[in-house]
């Protein structure tokens, strides 16, 4: 174990890959849940068609079944209504040629036909229809398997039960589903100077931001923050004073019962910065202080079974930290694939300065313009303590380390805020 003075700051890219490593090989189990409850899981193994989609030929249309033979190359037609075929219905049924059957939308196609003309092109005299050239032959029609056929790939493992996936994983019959476990996450801030807000302030005192935001943020994710037992909290996190007792006792509590921990504040190397030494002293530290900005001093380690992730305390860093470093983490945990998704790219409003040699996030606007292009625009106010440049972004501009000038009208990879996503 190297001595904590022993660490030195590691590339954005480095330090998401190692954290990736880690947790992919601490995947979770897999476990069998109901359709119901499956929107934003991670399946843990390939999901097949278990039959055809359409299970059978039917009509796409309200209108008549016919054969495509039966359709006059000039002029017009007539044709004998045989009768009525609803959805629903499975009395087997057959057209002669010369024949057609009035027929409603998911219908299934009585034999002998392969069209349906629909009901607004045909004319109807007593108990015949009369169909005039220029319909096409096979229209109308939704084909046995068109969709998916038996023993299809629907999804693969790794892919997320999103809620435009799970309508058709109904349609497919599917009622539960095997997906990874969520991870138990646990969240504590420190810091002498936060309170809650509601409570009296002082005069060298702050309300507590990162707690709630951490806990919006895991929301975000699919997954909620989980308290000890023992102790009690009017939120969802822990919050505990600059105490190196305290944050021990806490620390190695939560190891036991959860399978990430989340800390926000106290990871720099201040005076009252002790969760680095106290992840050294409980556990393992795989890295510390990452050259981003905002979020440096970010940590990773590990404390019994348990990972943790020791986010700065200035609000912007926290967030950014999150939004990097954990999140594709508890996606890996949960078996996503890829975890570390690709982000997209912007135009870039205004030009772009940077004077360090560290990947930086800025808290920016972006829109669609009227010709369909996305551009972005940072914000005024940048100061990784300032949340009104946070609350009036909807986006972070990523500037790699090796950038220093961006020009306006450039292309920059952007990190949508997860509302808005």
């Amino acid at each position: 174990m190297a001595a904590i003075a022993d660490f030195r700051p590691i590339s954005l890219e480095d330090a998401q890959q190692k954290i990736l490593r880690v947790c992919v090989a601490r995947r979770q189990l897999s476990e069998h849940v109901g359709l119901e409850n499956a929107q934003g899981r991670i399946l843990a193994a390939d999901l097949r068609a278990s039959r055809n989609l359409p299970p059978f030929d039917n009509s796409a249309m309200d209108g008549f079944a016919l054969n495509s033979a039966d359709l006059p190359l000039s002029g017009e037609c007539r044709l004998r209504i045989a009768g009525t075929r609803f959805a629903g219905d499975a009395q087997a049924s057959t057209i002669e040629r010369g024949e057609c059957l009035r027929i409603t939308t998911g219908a299934p196609l009585p034999t002998g036909a392969d069209t349906v003309v629909i009901k607004e092109r045909v004319r109807v005299e007593s108990e015949a229809v009369v169909i005039a050239a220029g319909e096409l032959a096979g229209s109308n029609v939704r084909r046995a398997g068109e969709d998916f056929a038996a023993g299809d790939l629907v999804l693969s493992k790794g892919q997320q039960v999103t809620s435009t996936r799970i309508g058709g994983l109904a349609t497919l019959g599917n009622d539960t589903l095997e997906v990874f476990r969520r991870p138990r996450v646990s969240i504590i801030t420190t810091g002498n100077e936060l309170i809650m807000p509601g409570d009296q302030t002082g005069p060298a005192t702050i309300y507590n931001s990162n707690g709630f935001s951490l806990a919006a943020l895991l929301r975000a994710s699919g997954l909620q923050a989980h308290l000890p037992v023992a102790r009690s909290s009017p939120a969802s996190f822990l919050h505990l004073p600059d105490d190196p007792d305290q944050i021990r006792s806490a620390l190695s509590e939560l190891a036991e019962s959860v399978n990430v921990i989340i800390t926000s504040g106290g990871v720099s190397a201040g005076e009252a910065d002790w969760l680095p030494i106290l992840v050294a002293e409980l556990g393992r530290i795989h890295f510390w202080k990452v050259r981003m900005r905002p979020g440096m001093p970010f940590l990773f380690g590990e404390i019994g079974s348990a990972l943790i992730f020791c986010l700065p305390g200035n609000p912007v860093s926290t967030i950014a930290t999150f939004l990097c470093m954990v999140q594709p983490a508890l996606r890996a945990l949960q078996g996503a694939e890829p975890a570390l998704a690709e982000l997209p790219r912007a135009h870039l409003a205004s030009v772009i300065t940077k004077r360090h040699e560290r990947a930086e996030f800025l808290r920016a606007c972006c829109e669609v313009r009227d010709d369909g292009t996305l551009w972005v625009d940072p914000v005024t106010r940048q100061g990784s303590a300032m949340q009104r440049g946070i609350m009036e972004a909807n986006s972070l501009i990523c500037v790699p380390e090796a950038v220093r000038e961006l020009d306006a009208g450039s292309l920059v990879r952007i990190m949508r805020l997860p509302e808005l996503a």
